[in-house]
């Protein structure tokens, strides 16, 4: 019998709910499931189109080679094959992904309880207290803008022959028409150094945009290599940069001038004054911390320091590397202050000046609290005007309440600029590195890295 019998059998003429139970089926069902076939075709087109990440994560995953695949475009350019022979073990999905920080960074005051020997009678600097905590994600680069590949990617050499201790190595490339440096983590990096190569990302990308600190372009954060991409500035960093300026007849051209000085002083102090309006402290400033792009742009670098103290707190390392940079507090580990960064400027300052010379070249570095406690300061480089070497002494003073502020120091540095010198700066010979490493206080185990 069929379904029109059936309701004119079983329903009375006008009954609405007895015909809708009898066509259920033609009425409602059919119809419902239709739509909802419809709607997850919807969705999973816009998810196709907008978020393709998501897609791979909801595919069905196929039964994982027992060797590593072979990778395209971002994760694996023709440069970084060489790592394809390690094995790694990532406890993570393969996919693109924006991390998630493991934690946040905690706030830490940098001092230091050791025994020092006296310092003059002065009103304590009160510990710096920073309050800077993460909110902003590294920019990953999402699978619909991924270049099909890195072009001419190349190992990028060390400016030092010194033994490397870090887990990342580094590359050049093209990508996007622009230079780039890529910072690969190495396979054999354990879970605390992949966990510390996120967590720099992470601070990086959370420093925002400034035109004196190095933009970071993005970050594979979930497959392996994991990788950030940083722009690259062609001259390296500036103490190559200066020791090249005393060179004759280098490719490309080095020239410094103390007008130039100036400019990239104001450059680096413009990056510095940003780190401190967010309660960061650099804490290495000197001339293999800053980078120099192809029109001689100078651009603060050194920053890895700055995340290890506020991501696992962390207070100034005792490297005797570092020491002659220092400010006379941190020599006696007295808590560092926003001043102590003003003096290890006015170094930096001496650097430039001398095309490299290491400070306090003549003194050993367990003599030089005692020589700054006794008043004696850098000499002036032949070099020097009186109006740069009185920024640097003005810099130097052994009183951190005596040393100028930022915003003192670039109405300095933009007035000396005004009236700087064009002459190109010459200095006497090329640089020993030996010699260098020993007058700067290197140890032996110490390492020299740019990024």
């Amino acid at each position: 019998m069929s379904s029109i019998s059936e309701a004119d059998f079983r329903c009375e003429h006008g009954d609405t709910i007895c015909e809708i139970r009898v066509y259920e089926q033609e009425v409602i069902i059919v119809p419902i499931l239709l739509l909802a076939s419809f709607l997850v075709t919807l969705v999973f087109i816009l998810l196709l189109r907008f978020c393709p990440e998501k897609v791979d994560r909801i595919r069905p995953q196929a039964s994982k080679p027992a060797t590593r695949r072979v990778l395209h475009g971002i994760d694996a350019p023709a440069g970084i094959n060489v790592l394809e022979h390690e094995s790694i073990a990532l406890d993570m999905p393969s996919s693109y992904s924006t991390f998630h920080p493991p934690n946040t960074y905690y706030s830490k005051n940098l001092s230091m309880a050791v025994d020092t020997p006296s310092l003059p009678p002065s009103p304590p600097p009160q510990p710096y207290k920073p309050s800077f905590t993460p909110i902003v994600q590294p920019r990953e680069l999402p699978r619909k803008r991924l270049p099909e590949t890195f072009n001419l990617v190349s190992p990028l050499p060390a400016a030092f022959s010194l033994r490397s201790e870090s887990c990342v190595s580094l590359y050049r490339a093209r990508m996007e028409n622009r230079n780039v440096v890529l910072r690969v983590l190495n396979d054999s990096a354990d879970a605390t150094e992949r966990h510390n190569f996120l967590g720099f990302a992470s601070f990086l990308a959370q420093l925002g945009p400034h035109p004196f600190l190095p933009e970071l372009l993005g970050v594979v954060s979930l497959r392996a290599p994991l990788v950030t991409v940083v722009e690259e500035l062609e001259n390296r960093d500036l103490l190559s940069f200066l020791w090249r300026c005393r060179q004759e007849h280098v490719d490309p051209p080095c020239e410094m001038t103390e007008r130039r000085i100036f400019t990239m002083a104001k450059q680096v102090a413009s990056a510095l004054e940003f780190l401190h309006s967010k309660d960061l402290l650099h804490g290495n400033i000197r001339a293999r911390s800053v980078l120099v792009s192809r029109e001689c742009t100078a651009k603060l670098w050194g920053l890895h320091g700055v995340y290890t103290r506020k991501n696992q707190g962390a207070t100034q390392k005792d490297d005797p590397s570092m020491k002659k940079w220092q400010a006379p507090e941190l020599l006696a580990k007295r808590p560092a202050s926003q001043s102590s960064d003003i003096w290890s400027f006015g170094i930096l300052l001496y650097e430039m000046a001398t095309l490299g010379e290491a400070p306090f070249a003549e003194i050993s570095v367990n003599e030089l609290l005692q020589f700054h406690q006794r008043g004696k300061s850098l000499k002036k480089p032949s070099n020097c005007s009186n109006t740069l070497y009185s920024v640097i002494k003005s810099c130097c003073q052994w009183k951190d309440q005596d040393r100028p502020t930022l915003a003192e120091m670039s109405r300095k540095l933009v007035s000396g600029e005004k009236s700087a010198s064009d002459k190109v700066l010459k200095a006497s010979g090329t640089v020993n590195i030996e010699q260098y490493l020993q007058e700067a206080g290197y140890g032996e185990t110490n390492s020299y890295t740019v990024f």
